[in-house]
């Protein structure tokens, strides 16, 4: 909690950078990364910190798992920060040893923070909490939050025409196309390539969404009665999160191929028909499904 205030600062502290410092990083203000980075930091640990007050068992280790996902990520943001004011990239940069130095720091840094957080999706695993849709959707979100990390790790790998030890910048966000090119607004994604970005965000933002969706059902249920079958919620639960690792698997391989979001193919649509279809059967057969007691 305590790093989700400070990084809410740093938001506050970079939308300011944003606004007074016109300097450009790569295609981007060079304030960009530090803000997305810290509002991203807000939202990510306040998931968690939420998640932790569920344990029952285990509690002194998901405490400490939660601080070292604290202490990772303020020496990230302290390194993209940093890097930020001095006007050079934080991330895939080899252009001094220190750069070097630095870069390499991060990369242990998000190590040790996604194995925190793994640590924290199998204490919540093993669990016992009573609302069951509840307690799959902060799983399924969690394991969905640990695939979206792991793509991070697929841009330290050397893009086309870059060589470890010669050239000063060793991976790339962007596939097919260098990074800096045309993008989308505000998310800075590639308009022209694949982006590894995209299902990075898609995957690591399920720790929100799935949760949320427990929620407005829960507060749906008043005002419609099959929406009270736990059962049904739970259903629905998996159907979501089943379908959310669909998404994630398809806009993943959608970047893997070199293909920007914004200009899908034949097989990219045949394969968000099939998506929407499977989701469309399942809600009809979750609700079909409940009992006759509860339906209007």
């Amino acid at each position: 909690m305590l790093f989700s205030a400070a990084m809410a600062v740093t938001a506050v502290m970079s939308a300011v950078g944003l606004l007074v410092d016109d300097r450009v990083l790569v295609g981007a203000p060079v304030w960009a990364k530090p803000f997305k980075f810290s509002v991203s930091f807000v939202a990510y640990c306040l998931s968690l910190a939420w998640m932790l007050s569920f344990l029952r068992r285990g509690r002194r280790v998901g405490w400490w798992a939660g601080t070292v996902v604290a202490v990772t990520g303020l020496v990230e943001m302290v390194i993209i920060t940093g890097q930020a004011a001095r006007g050079k990239r934080s991330h895939f940069n080899h252009e001094t040893p220190f750069d070097t130095a630095l870069y390499n720091t991060m990369a242990v840094t998000v190590a040790i923070l996604w194995a925190a957080t793994l640590v924290v999706a199998v204490l919540l695993l093993r669990a016992r909490i009573a609302d069951r849709a509840a307690a799959w959707a902060m799983r399924c979100g969690l394991v969905l939050a640990l695939a979206g990390a792991a793509v991070g790790f697929l841009m330290t790998r050397p893009a086309p025409g870059q060589r470890r030890g010669v050239s000063k910048v060793i991976g790339a966000h962007s596939v097919g196309v260098p990074d800096g090119g045309p993008s989308m607004p505000l998310t800075g994604w590639s308009t022209t390539g694949g982006d590894l970005r995209v299902p990075h965000f898609v995957g690591m933002h399920a720790l929100q969404l799935l949760p949320a969706l427990v929620m407005v059902l829960t507060g749906l249920a008043p005002r419609f009665a099959r929406l009270a079958d736990d059962r049904l919620r739970l259903r629905l639960v998996l159907l979501a999160s089943g379908a959310y690792a669909a998404v994630f698997a398809l806009v993943l391989w959608q970047a893997l191929r070199g293909r920007p979001l914004t200009a899908p193919d034949e097989a990219m649509w045949g394969a968000a028909g099939l998506i929407l279809t499977a989701v469309a059967l399942g809600t009809y057969g979750s609700f079909a499904s409940v009992p006759k007691e509860l339906r209007p």
